[in-house]
């Protein structure tokens, strides 16, 4: 008999509820990328109950995602509903909170929306809690459940780029915000490698640097990433998304980010790079495929695609890259010295 979780919502504005209603009629984005909508459409997820500071905002979601019970203060929901899974859908700021008070009571998976936190102090609180109690974690950046990015894996792994060489993300974005999205790409291209060092460049006010906390979300304007398995990561400025993997026999680019994928190899005499035929995946909701991630997870006790671990990691390049811009673009050997670095305007 398949095993039923209840579920419980913390958050209810755009990632919560209400994003799906800008992505709707875009050509490549699957809808739902709601958490609720993911939750309601995961057969083996029953959202029992939802929470919000705003009292009008939870109602809503409740209403419009059939939620039966609705609460004000997350602590009172995990209280009366334990939930198996929690979803957390707040701004940076508190969830280090939210997820360390879950853990300790009884919560097993959780899905968290990005960015995940201010600090890599926080998410040392975040990691310890979790691996203490044996949480289950799942990661909003949610390219990483999208079809098209596993057959680049697949690709990857299989050697038919021969030596992987190099990952570049072609990004605009800043820090927290948008780059997390970038961050979990190229390490998860780079087949999840540890971080030896990076070196970053951002636009700031340098004087916020003062206090050891910067109150902005600032635009990575470049970003290197040296992996110990000797992959290289490159962030470049450009508008949109598009990622690129370079290896000794051939390159994959996905092209408008999650629309086409691009597969080209060596070949021939002269070693041309010479276009592969079309690479093969469907389209579907890297939310929904985060949350049958975690139920996979809690049926067989196995591990998740998108792990606590590996969420840590890719904040750990974020808040590196600030880093080296506040000690004159050096580079920055990870664990991060600076752990009580805080980054965001939350």
């Amino acid at each position: 008999m398949e095993n039923h979780y209840k579920a419980c919502l913390v958050g209810c504005g755009r990632m919560g509820g209400t994003i799906d209603d800008e992505m709707r009629g875009h050509p490549y984005y699957v809808l739902p990328h709601t958490h609720a909508g993911a939750c309601r459409a995961v057969d083996r997820i029953d959202l029992v109950a939802a929470s919000d500071v705003v009292e009008e905002k939870m109602r809503a979601l409740c209403e419009r995602y059939q939620v039966p019970r609705g609460y004000t203060d997350y602590r009172e929901m995990i209280d009366k509903e334990k939930p198996n899974i929690l979803c957390i859908a707040t701004r940076p700021v508190n969830h280090a909170e939210i997820v360390v008070f879950a853990a300790e009571h009884g919560v097993k998976a959780m899905y968290c929306e990005k960015p995940l936190c201010c600090s890599m102090a926080e998410a040392d609180t975040m990691l310890d809690a979790c691996q203490k109690y044996g949480v289950k974690f799942n990661y909003g950046t949610n390219r990483r459940f999208v079809p098209l990015f596993w057959r680049m894996r697949e690709l990857i792994d299989n050697g038919n780029l021969g030596t992987l060489q190099s990952v570049t993300s072609h990004s605009s974005s800043v820090a927290q915000w948008g780059l997390t999205h970038a961050a979990d790409m190229l390490l998860y291209l780079a087949q999840d490698a540890e971080i030896d060092f990076v070196q970053g460049h951002i636009t700031c006010d340098e004087a916020d640097f003062d206090d050891n906390r910067l109150d902005t979300d600032p635009p990575i304007n470049m970003g290197y990433v040296q992996f110990k398995n000797g992959v290289r990561g490159y962030v470049l400025t450009g508008s949109g998304y598009e990622f690129e993997v370079s290896g000794s026999e051939g390159r994959l680019r996905t092209i408008n980010d999650t629309g086409a994928l691009s597969f080209r190899k060596f070949m021939g005499e002269h070693k041309l790079l010479t276009e592969m035929p079309a690479v093969v995946y469907v389209h579907e909701s890297g939310t929904i495929n985060a949350m049958r991630d975690i139920v996979k997870a809690l049926n067989t006790d196995g591990n998740t695609l998108g792990n606590l671990t590996l969420a840590c990691r890719s904040q750990e390049m974020i808040i590196g890259f600030v880093e080296s811009h506040r000690q004159n673009g050096a580079r920055v050997k990870m664990p991060l010295e600076n752990r009580e670095l805080y980054v965001g305007t939350w």
